[in-house]
């Protein structure tokens, strides 16, 4: 019995990257803005506590001054609970039950579909591709706030951020941007693009388990701080200082990943590997390669990939614990809107590698994907 006929790869539309020099002068920057703000001995200690009159540990504060700093914003609070836990913070600081939320017309990310329910919000789609229902949909009046997700939520999605943040300003709408998978990936963030807040996670850079920022506004930035009074609430200043002594690689560290990932997607269409049919770049969640198989064998692919040295699952996509390629299935949400890839391709991230390592294990794991059970 023959193969079923595959489904082809979609027109794809990946964001634009940062090249290695820009991202070398972005890390001075980091490290400016760190200068300004910490005594050279507070680098080699963090204390913790609900510090009177601050409400959270020195450290803390120092690393938060030095994130607005650097994101050229008015304030910024780190967060427990990575990047789910900084968009869950925005969005309980801006919208109440029952206020209607603008969002883009796509599956929305599973985590932040159950904050959305857990809030009570209304949501209210409008296609962010299309212009003119984007302005529409603004023009209605009926929103204080919109909700822009950065990267891609479906793989045919081709708005830019910075125009519909912009036609958002012009409405009177203010507007919370998930940033994950985007932040310091891409040449400018949603708050640096105008947004009145990015939230993402630091875990997503090599930061610490749980550790989330909102960096915006003012207002934005004092409602999150103030809902989130607890001592155990807090981000401790080891965690808050630990992040940042992450951060000041992940520039460098991320464009010479999407590099790579560019010279693997151009040696992957030029048929350096059999059996692969298509290849894309694409962010969906994080920038990838999506590879078409010619067989559907993309479920069982990564097991196979793994014995060769590939990661078969993220941690946090981007993490501290994620140096081997990742060989992965597609996203959830991305299944959502498309179901019929489930079997034909697999989406890989060379993450610190090589191109040439990429295309060694994806050769070696299709070879025994034939006689594999």
């Amino acid at each position: 019995m023959s193969d079923p006929t595959p489904p082809a790869l979609p027109r794809t539309y990946p964001l634009a990257t940062v090249a290695v020099e820009d991202a070398v002068a972005r890390q001075f920057r980091l490290i400016e803005a760190t200068a300004a703000h910490f005594a050279g001995q507070e680098l080699f200690a963090a204390d913790a506590g609900v510090v009177p009159g601050l409400g959270r540990p020195r450290t803390t504060a120092r690393v938060e001054a030095v994130l607005a700093d650097f994101f050229g914003t008015e304030d910024a609070a780190l967060v427990q609970g990575a990047g789910t836990g900084a968009i869950r913070a925005a969005l309980s600081a801006a919208v109440g039950p029952g206020e209607p939320l603008l969002i883009h017309r796509a599956p929305v990310y599973r985590t932040t579909a159950v904050t959305l329910r857990g809030l009570g919000v209304e949501t209210v789609e409008a296609d962010f591709n299309d212009p003119a229902a984007l302005r529409e949909a603004l023009a209605s009046g009926r929103f204080r706030w919109a909700y822009v997700q950065h990267t891609r939520q479906r793989l045919t999605d081709s708005y830019d951020p910075g125009e519909v943040l912009a036609a958002c300003r012009e409405a009177g709408v203010r507007t919370l941007v998930d940033d994950n998978y985007a932040v310091l990936r891409v040449p400018a963030s949603g708050v640096e693009l105008g947004a009145d807040a990015s939230c993402f996670s630091l875990f997503k850079l090599h930061g610490p388990e749980g550790v989330g920022v909102v960096a915006g506004s003012a207002d934005l930035v004092g409602r999150v701080r103030g809902d989130n009074y607890s001592g155990g609430g807090q981000v401790q200043g080891h965690q808050a200082l630990d992040a940042l002594r992450a951060l000041t690689h992940v520039p460098v560290m991320w464009a010479v990943q999407s590099r790579t990932g560019e010279e693997a997607a151009r040696r992957l269409a030029a048929g350096e590997v059999p059996g692969v049919a298509e290849v894309r770049l694409a962010n969906v969640q994080d920038r990838c390669l999506l590879v078409r198989l010619d067989r559907p064998v993309a479920r069982r692919l990564p097991e196979i990939a793994a014995r060769f040295g590939a990661a078969p699952y993220p941690v946090g996509s981007n993490s501290r614990y994620e140096i081997a390629p990742l060989f992965y299935r597609m996203s959830s949400s991305t299944l959502d809107d498309a179901p019929e890839l489930a079997d034909w391709v697999v989406r890989i991230n060379p993450m610190r590698a090589g191109a040439d390592l990429v295309l060694n294990i994806l050769h070696r794991a299709l070879s025994l994907s034939e006689s594999a059970p």
